[in-house]
């Protein structure tokens, strides 16, 4: 399965991610349209920063999934087709279970009191959204094996530049 994976040391903060994010999830999907619906689309990827590292942060899909096990009302499943952990906001009663115990904190309110977080843009096939508008490539949708292999070669070739300059 593949995974939303972060290069942080790409990421330059500049949002694009978010704004993808909720327009992908508007009901024009078109920015300039996106911008004066009647519901602001909202995002589900946070840019965050301790002013030396930026970091953006959606929905890890954790393989213990707290917020499945903590939501009394049965919204928050884990899809049995994907794998993933989705929003049943029709069963969503507004008691912010998940949102206490979610770890990375990105799980939010939404429209009518009803939890919203990343879904990986379902309705876009699975091509989430923050990843096409990331102009650096800081953010990966990529098979884990594969991220750790690019890490490695990059590894790698940071040791011998710095043994070239040595």
């Amino acid at each position: 399965m593949k995974q939303l994976l972060v290069r942080t040391e790409h990421c330059l903060g500049c949002k694009s991610c978010e704004l993808a994010c909720a327009v992908a999830h508007s009901q024009s999907k078109q920015l300039f349209a996106a911008i004066f619906e009647s519901e602001r689309p909202l995002k589900r990827v946070f840019v965050e920063t301790d002013g030396e590292v930026i970091m953006p942060l959606q929905c890890r899909q954790c393989s213990d999934t707290p917020c499945v096990y903590g939501c009394m009302a049965g919204a928050m499943r884990i899809d049995s087709t994907t794998g993933l952990v989705q929003v049943k906001p029709e069963k969503c009663v507004g008691c912010w279970m998940c949102v206490m115990v979610c770890p990375f904190g990105v799980i939010t309110e939404g429209p009518d009191h009803q939890v919203v977080k990343c879904d990986r843009c379902r309705e876009l096939a699975y091509e989430p959204a923050c990843v096409s508008a990331c102009p650096t490539k800081a953010l990966q949708f990529v098979e884990v094996d594969g991220y750790a292999r690019e890490i490695r070669k990059s590894w790698m070739n940071h040791l011998k530049e710095v043994g070239n300059h040595a």
